[in-house]
C-alpha cells in the first residue's frame, strides 16, 4: 500500500483514540455508508469508546438539523467532505468534527481522511474506515465489510475487480480466511439464483436466445448435460464444478462479441463465514441487501446484519430485499416503456411520483446500457413528504468519464444555480432542486456536460 495513506490512517486513528470524548457517528444510508457505520461501531465498541449513530440520506439544510448539538465529536462517514461550507454555516466547531469520506472535498477546514488527498479514486468510504480501524487495532476481520461497501459503491465495476488500496484490503480478508476470490463469470446471483434463472436475468450484455428466455436457458443446460437440480434444491452457480462452469462459459462466449464477453469475466468475492445459498454469501448480493435496507429508509436493519444479526433483523432485511428487487424491475421496465428524452449531451426521464426517490439512482444505473450509452442519463422524481423539492439522479459509465464527464461537478453547479444542492462522484451523482425549474435545470446540465466533453 502507499505509505502516505497508511501513515495518515494511523494519524487519524490517533485523533480518535486521544480525544477522550463520546462520538456521534453520522453516515450515509447506502451500502457503503452502512458498512462504514458498522466498521466504526465495532471498532469503537472494542475500544470501549462511547458512541451513538445517525443515518442521513444526504447532508443538507434539512437533515443537518437532526444532528444533536451536544458535547460529542461528530464523525462523518461517507459524507461530510463535500459539505464543509454547510457545516461551517451551521457553526460546527473544527475541534468537534472528523470526516472519513471518499467524495470530492469542498476545502480542508475540518480534519478529514479523504481518498482524494492521496489521488486514490477506487477506494470506498468503508475501505478508509477499515484502514483507520486496522490502525486502532488489528481488526482484519472487518475487511469483509470494507469489500461489501466497495462493491456496493461500484468500485469494482470498471474492471470487474477491486484494485489499488482496496486490493490490499481484500488481501487482508483472504489471509484471514474469510474471503475467497473466484475468477470466472461475474454475474449477480451466484449464491442464490438457480443457474437457469441467473442466465435468464443476464441483460448486460444481452445474450441472444438466453436473456429473458427461461426455457432456452434450461435447454442449454440440458444440452451441456448440467443438472439444474441437486436432489431437492435448485443448483446455483456456486454449486457447479469447475468443468461445468467452463462448459457454460464456452457456450455463452459463442453468442457474444469479445468486448461483451469481457464484461462478464471477472472476480467474485465469496464470504466463507456465511451460509451458502444466502445473499450474505458474496459481496454483490450482500451489498444489494444493504442498499435495499437503506433505500427503504431502514439502514439500521442493515447495520444490525453487519454487526452479526441473523435472526429478526436479517429476516426483515430479506423482505426488504425481495420488495426492492421487484420495484427496481418495475422502474427499469417503466423507463424502457416510456422512453427517455435526448438532448445534445444528456438523456432524461421524469418518473414523477411513480417510484420512491430513494431508488431512482439505481434504476438510472441499470437502464443506461439499454438506452444511449454515449450520454449520461438523468432521472427526476418526487420526494416523499416534500411538495416543493424534487430528487435528481444521474449516472454515466467509464467510457463517458474518460471523455471528461464529471457528474458531480455538473450536478452541483446546475442544482446550486437554482437553490438546490448535490454531490456524488464523476460516474454517479444526485441532488435536489426546487419544483418548477426542471426544464431549466436539464438544459443547464446539458450545457455543462457539453463543456466537459468538448
Amino acid at each position: 500500500m502507499k505509505k502516505d495513506i497508511i501513515s495518515y490512517s494511523q494519524e487519524f486513528a490517533d485523533k480518535i483514540l486521544s480525544s477522550k470524548r463520546k462520538f456521534t457517528l453520522v453516515s450515509h444510508i447506502d451500502a457503503d455508508g452502512i458498512s462504514s457505520m458498522a466498521i466504526m461501531a465495532r471498532t469503537l465498541k472494542k475500544e470501549k469508546i462511547k458512541f451513538k449513530g445517525l443515518f442521513l440520506r444526504q447532508l443538507d439544510d434539512l437533515t443537518i438539523k437532526k444532528i444533536q448539538r451536544d458535547d460529542s465529536i461528530k464523525l462523518f462517514l461517507d459524507l461530510g467532505s463535500g459539505q464543509q461550507e454547510l457545516l461551517r454555516n451551521y457553526q460546527f466547531n473544527k475541534e468537534d468534527i472528523l470526516i472519513i469520506d471518499h467524495h470530492i472535498p469542498q476545502g480542508d477546514y475540518y480534519d478529514q481522511f479523504n481518498s482524494h488527498m492521496f489521488n486514490e479514486e477506487k477506494i470506498s468510504a468503508s475501505g478508509l474506515c477499515y484502514l483507520v480501524s486496522r490502525s486502532i487495532n488489528d481488526n482484519y476481520d472487518l475487511s469483509k465489510l470494507a469489500v461489501v461497501g466497495a462493491v456496493g459503491d461500484m468500485m469494482a465495476n470498471e474492471t470487474n475487480r477491486l484494485e489499488g488500496v482496496m486490493r490490499e484490503i481484500l488481501d487482508d480478508g483472504v489471509k484471514e480466511g474469510i474471503i475467497e476470490v473466484t475468477n470466472d463469470l461475474s454475474i449477480y446471483g451466484i449464491s442464490t439464483r438457480p443457474i437457469h434463472i441467473m442466465l435468464e436475468y443476464l441483460d448486460d450484455p444481452y445474450i441472444d436466445g438466453l436473456t429473458d428466455n427461461a426455457v432456452e436457458c434450461v435447454n442449454l443446460l440440458s444440452d451441456l448435460q448440467i443438472p439444474i437440480r441437486d436432489q431437492e434444491d435448485w443448483r446455483v452457480w456456486e454449486d457447479l464444478t469447475k468443468e461445468e462452469k467452463m462448459k457454460i462459459q464456452s457456450a455463452i462466449s459463442s453468442r457474444l462479441s469479445t468486448e461483451d464477453l469481457k464484461k462478464l469475466l471477472g472476480e467474485e468475492y465469496i464470504f466463507k463465514d456465511e451460509r451458502r445459498r444466502t445473499p450474505l454469501r458474496n459481496a454483490k448480493e450482500f451489498s444489494t441487501l444493504l442498499n435495499a435496507c437503506g433505500r427503504w429508509v431502514k439502514p439500521k436493519t442493515g447495520l444490525y446484519v453487519c454487526l452479526g444479526d441473523r435472526d429478526r433483523y436479517y429476516e426483515d432485511a430479506l423482505i426488504m430485499l425481495k420488495n426492492h428487487k421487484r420495484v427496481i424491475r418495475d422502474l427499469f421496465n417503466h423507463i424502457l416503456k416510456e422512453g427517455v428524452v435526448e438532448l445534445d449531451a444528456i438523456q432524461y426521464i421524469d418518473v414523477k411520483d411513480y417510484f420512491p426517490d430513494t431508488i431512482i439512482g439505481i434504476g438510472a444505473g441499470m437502464v443506461l446500457s439499454k438506452v444511449n450509452r454515449k450520454k449520461p442519463i438523468i432521472i427526476i422524481g418526487d420526494i416523499i413528504g416534500e411538495k416543493d423539492v424534487r430528487k435528481v439522479s444521474a449516472r454515466s459509465n467509464y467510457e463517458q468519464v474518460k471523455m471528461g464527464v464529471n457528474l458531480q461537478k455538473a450536478i452541483i453547479s446546475a442544482a446550486e444555480s437554482f437553490g438546490g444542492g448535490g454531490g456524488g462522484h464523476s460516474i454517479a451523482a444526485g441532488g435536489h432542486i426546487p419544483k418548477g425549474c426542471e426544464k431549466e435545470f436539464l438544459l443547464r446540465m446539458d450545457e455543462y456536460i457539453k463543456e466537459q466533453i468538448s
